[in-house]
């Protein structure tokens, strides 16, 4: 904890204080149902997907009653590699975290990655949030990383291939391995088979950690702002969160200060 100077604790306060902010600001994505579905349309007035996208929206799974659900017999991540052995493991969401698409054009897109929907292709227009490679590539060297998001394999499987150049996702889930959890597709860390102690989740959605908020470090949403520098600024955060052996109390003294 005394690794951490005052920038580093600003910055995550900043973001920590950012969360009630974040719920409102994502529902306004168009990908929002597209992608992760956390919002209802109606509550939000999130305008609907086209309608030939009816085929990418799964049932969801059935609805847990009152408290997080069990861990599964079978987890969700492989045993750990020997050269991540002793590494902390560090959870990833993608849309609005790393990169931030749209169907419409974007003159200025880094990707674009062809989905099919119902038989036709379409077209998806995908930004890259600023300094996200330089982040991917201290997360590589320093955690076991996965990511994990609440979009369809269809769509987030590709998006990662062409940013992970470097191979640093060590696994890759999607929406069939989030628990469907009072209308949330929630991410449930005690499902992927790692220490829970170890275990840090990096995600602009509240919703998404709502069982395990004690290992989040959140992030604002990220839309377009090409002067945007947070992924920058974590890089201090997560270099001490490397060298924990128990990330609870560390992250739990930086939310009490």
């Amino acid at each position: 904890i005394q690794s951490l100077d005052e920038k580093q604790l600003n910055v995550f306060h900043r973001f920590s204080q950012s969360n009630s902010s974040l719920k409102k600001h994502r529902s306004r994505s168009i990908f929002s149902p597209f992608f992760c579905c956390f919002r209802n349309y109606n509550d939000y007035h999130v305008e609907p997907p086209p309608a030939n996208n009816k085929t990418l929206s799964l049932p969801p799974p059935p609805e847990e009653n009152g408290s997080p659900p069990k861990p599964p017999a079978k987890f969700l991540l492989p045993e750990v590699s020997i050269t991540d052995y002793g590494k902390n493991c560090v959870v990833i969401d993608l849309d609005e975290t790393l990169v931030h698409s749209s169907f419409k054009p974007i003159s200025n897109a880094d990707f674009i990655v062809p989905v099919e929907i119902d038989g036709t292709v379409h077209q998806v227009y995908v930004l890259k949030r600023p300094h996200v490679d330089e982040f991917l590539q201290k997360m590589g060297e320093l955690f076991e990383c996965v990511l994990f998001t609440a979009s369809l394999a269809k769509y987030a499987d590709p998006v990662a291939d062409l940013l992970d150049q470097w191979g640093v996702f060590r696994a890759r889930l999607f929406r069939e391995s989030c628990v469907f959890h009072r209308g949330n597709y929630v991410k449930d860390l005690s499902r992927l088979g790692r220490e829970l102690s170890k275990v840090i989740i990096i995600d602009n959605s509240p919703a998404s950690y709502i069982f395990h908020p004690e290992n989040a470090v959140p992030v604002q949403s990220w839309f377009d702002d090409m002067t945007d520098t947070e992924l920058l600024d974590l890089i201090p955060l997560f270099e001490g969160l490397s060298k924990e052996e128990d990330v609870y109390s560390l992250l739990q003294n930086l939310r009490s200060r």
